[in-house]
């Protein structure tokens, strides 16, 4: 979830049956979305403009798991700015 984490047991879980190389597929796409969260969630700040919050909110919602060219070129230079 993009705003936290949360706990569910396995029961909840519903098989989709994936084939081998879908599977790894799906692993890809939430490896890549995990690693994007963690990199927004780095950087996010209230002290920021509400313009540069509210686009570090979208980013944490992905609905792909990649960012486009502008998207990594932007939240890489919020990082350099925030992380020392």
């Amino acid at each position: 979830m993009w705003d936290g984490e949360y706990t569910i047991g396995v029961k909840h879980l519903k098989s989709f049956n994936y084939l081998p190389q879908e599977s790894q597929q799906m692993q890809v796409i939430c490896d890549a979305c995990g690693g994007l969260y963690l990199r927004v969630n780095r950087v996010y700040s209230g002290a920021f403009e509400e313009s540069v919050q509210k686009f570090l909110e979208m980013l944490g919602q992905p609905k792909r798991a990649y960012l486009t060219g502008l998207e990594e070129k932007v939240l890489s230079l919020l990082e350099l700015k925030i992380i020392p």
